[in-house]
Parts: C-alpha cells; structure tokens; sequence
C-alpha cells in the first residue's frame, strides 16, 4: 500500500522524494492479510470489525519477536530465514485450522526482495536521528496520530480496539521522542460521533439521524469502504480523550454536517442503575448497559460551509460549540465547517 500511495501522490505532482521510511517499521506480510481475514470469518457475528488488511496479526507477530522489519528488505539473507520460521507456524495454522493452502516462501521472496526491496531502499534511513536533529536546530515537528481514542489497546473498548496505542503517549515511542519534547497535543474530533465496526456505542443513532449523518458526513470507511455507524456528540467519551492525551486544545470537524437539522443533542453523562456517570465507566459490561444523558439544543438550519470567521457562524452554532468546550474543559480553537483544505473557522472557546 505505501509504494501505491506514493504512486498516486506523484502522478498528481507530489514530490516524494524526501519520505524516509524507519529501519524499525514492521512489514505486513501476506500470510498476516490471509489470517485476519479468515479468522475474522471465523469469528462470525463475533467479530472484532477489523479492516483484515493484516494489521493485527502483523502486531502479534512485532510482540512475539517474530515478525519482519523494514531493514530486513536490505539483508536478503536474513529475510529468508525469517521468512521460513514464520511460515513455518503460519502455514500449520491456515491448513490445520482454516483448511486454507499453504504460502509460499519463493513466490515471496521475489516480491519483497525484488521489486519491493528496490524502490523501498532508497528511503530507508534512521528516523529517530532525523527528529532528534529537527528538534536540536529549533525545527517544529508535527506528529499525525492514526485512528482514535477508543481504539487504544490499553484505553480503548477492549476487544473491539486496534493493536497499537493511537493515544498521544503512543507518539513518543513511535518516533523515540521523549515526553518533554511534546509541547501540545491538539486532539481531532467530529462534531459528532461515528465507529466503524462492533463495540459500544452509547449515543448511536440507529433512525434517520444516523441516516443523514452518514449521507452528509459521507461516513463510509476510508480502506474498506463500510458504512460508519454515527451518533450524537458524547462529551463523555471525549472527557476521557482528554484526560488520557493530555490535550491542550481540540479541532472540532464537520459542523457542517449539522446544518439541516432543527436541534442537535450532546450527550453530557450515562447513566446506568441509578448512577450518573461524567466519565465512561471502567467496566465494559457497564459500558455496554448505559444510557446517554442529553443536553438538546437549537439547530441552525443555515449552511455553514462560506464561513470563514466566527462571525459568519449563526449564534446557535456558535452556542453549540461553546457548549462543547465548557463540556469537555479545554478550548476548541478551530471548528471545520466543510470538507476543503481552507474550509474553517478559528473559534476562541
């Protein structure tokens, strides 16, 4: 995926020459892909949701110190014996249990070692050497995070999670920057909700709403194309987001999104047996049983997507994301009013 990538960033003129990709970075093999995939099905309704593009397995394989690194392309030696002992395992696994046919290691190896191997050396170098240098010239470094919150291993809704730690800490030792080097942490959020695949889901919106939502929001998954389930704003949810990132300010997204509508809910607590709970409880099962407490407000019922200051935004959206802010005790500074590069407005909140 990543040399498809660049292939589609330079046929649009993209210069990518300059992409140095970690010696350390993990490769996602075939047999990786094969498996989530078919243990996925064999899940069924029990399944994680996962994109079975192979990531988690290709983490249980980085955990288990079996798996197959970036570097491992430039010793073809080496990526050979790994090769063989992982397929070794993998193989036994897909015919013994899957009843799938085994992977061979010569048609992998001439992939990877030939083509792959060839355009990939060329951009492998030593990333942490590269911030560490940025950040000693006085450089400013910007470090893009991938999925959410609530897919963290450790904080997330387990099982229904990632494999890695998409939580601001998680920067650190991805890139070997140490905490005192992070000086924000601007956290992204919808002016709503949305979750692709299973797992909880307190302020989903199962009827029109979410209808609209998916239509306006073009809520559909990015790599596997699934319809997102959507839901009203949980401030709940994005409290905790805040405690476990440390966040500083919050980008507010898709506002947008909202403008048809004559009032929008956020929710501002769960509650569950008789309590009232202002942060997500730390028992699943209790998760699973919550109810949202909601704050309704008054829509706008005007297009937001020419404004290009506060003032141009209607007072009940300013209301509305002033709402958000007080909610979640940190400031929104920026709030997306449509889906262009240039399409926001600063927010003092």
């Amino acid at each position: 995926m990543l040399l498809d990538e660049l292939d589609t960033l330079a046929a649009t003129g993209v210069d990518v020459s300059r992409l140095m990709v970690s010696g350390n970075a993990h490769l996602i093999m075939p047999y990786h892909q094969e498996l989530d995939r078919v243990t996925e099905r064999y899940l069924g309704k029990n399944s994680l949701g996962t994109t079975r593009r192979g990531i988690g397995p290709a983490y249980a394989d980085k955990a288990a110190r079996v798996g197959l690194r970036v570097q491992d392309l430039l010793d073809a030696k080496i990526f050979r014996q790994k090769l063989e002992v992982a397929l070794k395992e993998k193989n036994a696994v897909l015919a013994k249990v899957y009843n799938r046919l085994p992977i061979d290691a010569d048609t992998i190896s001439e992939r990877y070692l030939g083509e792959y191997a060839e355009r990939i050396a060329p951009m492998v170098g030593d990333t942490v050497g590269l911030v560490h240098e940025a950040l000693g010239r006085g450089a400013n470094v910007l470090l893009e995070g991938a999925q959410a919150t609530f897919l963290d291993l450790d904080h997330g809704t387990y099982p229904f999670v990632t494999s890695s730690n998409p939580v601001a800490g998680g920067a650190c030792t991805g890139t070997g920057v140490g905490p005192r080097h992070i000086e924000s942490v601007i956290g992204i959020a919808k002016a709503y909700v949305t979750r692709v695949g299973a797992g909880p889901f307190p302020t989903e919106c199962t009827d029109e709403v979410g209808d609209v939502l998916v239509e306006r929001g073009h809520e559909y998954g990015t790599n596997t194309g699934r319809r997102r389930r959507t839901g009203w704003f949980d401030a709940v949810m994005l409290r905790q987001a805040v405690r476990l990132n440390s966040l500083s300010e919050v980008a507010l997204t898709k506002l947008d999104v909202l403008d048809t509508f004559d009032t929008v809910k956020v929710c501002v607590a769960y509650q569950a047996d008789g309590a009232r709970y202002e942060l997500p409880p730390y028992h699943q099962s209790v998760l699973h049983q919550v109810e949202p407490v909601y704050e309704e407000m008054p829509g706008w019922r005007t297009e937001l997507c020419d404004a290009t200051s506060l003032d141009d935004l209607p007072p009940a959206a300013q209301s509305y994301v002033g709402f958000l802010a007080e909610q979640i005790g940190v400031p929104i500074k920026l709030v997306g009013v449509g889906p262009g590069r240039d399409q926001f407005v600063r927010f003092a909140a």
